[in-house]
Order: C-alpha cells, then sequence, then structure tokens
C-alpha cells in the first residue's frame, strides 16, 4: 500500500508513506492491519509539512477493505478529509 500527499498547484509530493518502509514492515499483521499503520505513518508525516487538512483521492478504488483502513489510520492520526 502506497499513499502520498501532493500538492495539486505544483504537482510536486510532499509526503509519502508505504507498506514497504522499514518500521511498517517490521509489524507483524495482516495488509489491512499494515495500511492502517501507513494512514498513521502519513498522518505523522502531514504533520511535519504542516497540514492538517487533504482530500483523499482513492484512485477509483471503492472505500472498503485497505484503503479504508488508509482512512481510519490517518483520521486517527489527525488529518482532517
Amino acid at each position: 500500500m502506497y499513499v502520498q500527499l501532493i500538492d495539486d498547484t505544483t504537482g510536486k509530493t510532499l509526503a509519502a508513506a508505504s507498506s514497504k518502509d522499514k518500521d511498517i514492515a517490521a509489524q507483524k499483521g495482516t495488509r489491512t492491519e499494515k495500511s492502517k499503520l501507513v494512514g498513521a505513518a502519513i498522518a505523522r508525516k502531514a504533520k511535519d509539512v504542516g497540514l492538517e487538512t487533504v482530500i483523499f483521492d482513492r484512485g477509483g478504488n471503492l472505500y472498503h477493505g485497505r484503503v479504508k483502513a488508509v482512512a481510519d489510520g490517518a483520521r486517527e492520526g489527525g488529518l482532517k478529509f
């Protein structure tokens, strides 16, 4: 699972998180549980960049399963959609 924060006006990636990051990959759990960790990681990185509010673009994927887990993790981390 990959997540990016992109500034649409400039086209630059501000922050990114992935289930392949060392701290997330080292955790045990299902892919859905790791997706929630990815959401929490992107929320931390967003705060470091100074973002609190984002638009959640699921890229045409249905809002369930791992996509929902990422959103839940990001919301618990403090991001507002």
